[in-house]
């Protein structure tokens, strides 16, 4: 199995390109773009050295299915999907913040809790709240967007208004798209047998209009537990079942990695490799229903480059 760890294509009318962690977007003219998700994998704002085959892929149709599936609750970026690994879209000027929606104590929000916050981006957590457990309400925990190799960081609201990163009106209007993202994505979750957790929003402007970009409610960006047996395990106080990245982060914590310097990522091995995408087609086919067809992956570079040509050319 191969996999895409890096791009250098060239199109008609390319004006720039961006290699973010994951996806390389390639802008085209004034007005469009085409984001390439490739098989990198990242955790603690690092990519791991080794690529996760059809990573990318599942990725990329998992965002694809979400995006068409909220376009009554939110306008997004996507127009097309030329390649299996690859979306165009609307050029959009991304707000330099993430939205964080959390339904559930859990990650990093349950870290700084063990430690003795009870106060998460401006928002009040809750006395005697247990990992696992689910909020009265969802909260927002925004954070600012960073570059590679520096951590991103909490923000709240409050703060994202006074330093002028997001006008007020606009903020306020991501925060209602987040929320109601986040119950959709709740809903489609259930009738599947799995429980949204939480995950991450990337909003843009386009000709002054709010848009939803990037990703939605991949494993990328967002924590699912399996439903059955949830209370179950939360009453007794064990982990619960989850399809998320959160297994990659936990690996690379029980050997000492987490993105700290000084710090060596651990060798992943071929077995380790297959496992994550073992787990990455796992979360697909249980969150979208359908069965995870592999594309032909022996020479991804030139199938992605001749399918976003020819959707150029027309």
């Amino acid at each position: 199995m191969n996999a895409l760890t890096k791009t250098n294509f060239s199109f008609p009318g390319q004006t720039n390109v961006y290699h973010g962690k994951v996806r390389d977007v390639y802008f085209i003219g004034d007005d469009l773009l085409c984001m390439v998700a490739t098989d990198r994998i990242s955790a603690f704002d690092v990519i791991l050295p080794e690529g996760i085959p059809y990573k990318g892929q599942i990725l990329n149709q998992i965002a694809a299915k979400f995006l068409n599936a909220t376009r009554d609750i939110v306008p997004n970026w996507l127009l097309a999907t030329p390649d299996p690994m690859v979306s165009v879209g609307y050029r959009c000027e991304g707000y330099p913040v993430e939205m964080i929606v959390r339904g559930y104590l859990c990650g990093s929000a349950w870290r700084a809790y063990k430690g003795g916050a009870r106060e998460i981006c401006g928002v009040k957590l809750p006395e005697g709240m247990r990992e696992n457990e689910q909020f009265p309400t969802p909260i927002i925990t925004p954070t600012t967007k960073a570059e590679i190799g520096t951590h991103d960081e909490d923000i709240s609201r409050e703060e994202i208004i006074a330093r002028g990163l997001v006008p007020e009106n606009e903020y306020r209007q991501m925060e209602q798209y987040a929320f109601a993202l986040f119950a959709r994505g709740q809903e489609i979750a259930r009738q599947h047998g799995l429980i949204l957790v939480d995950t991450k929003y990337e909003f843009g402007r386009y000709k002054g209009q709010v848009m939803l970009m990037d990703e939605v409610h991949t494993p990328d960006s967002s924590r699912y537990f399996y439903a059955e047996g949830y209370e179950e395990r939360f009453t007794a106080g064990e982990p619960q079942r989850q399809l998320s990245k959160e297994f990659v982060r936990e690996w690379l914590m029980s050997n000492n990695f987490q993105g700290k310097e000084g710090q060596q990522v651990p060798e992943m091995t071929p077995a380790i490799v297959q496992s994550i995408t073992d787990r990455y087609i796992e979360l697909y086919e249980g969150i979208t229903g359908d069965v995870f067809v592999k594309e032909e992956t022996s020479d991804l570079a030139s199938r992605i480059e001749q399918n976003i040509c020819s959707y150029l050319k027309k």
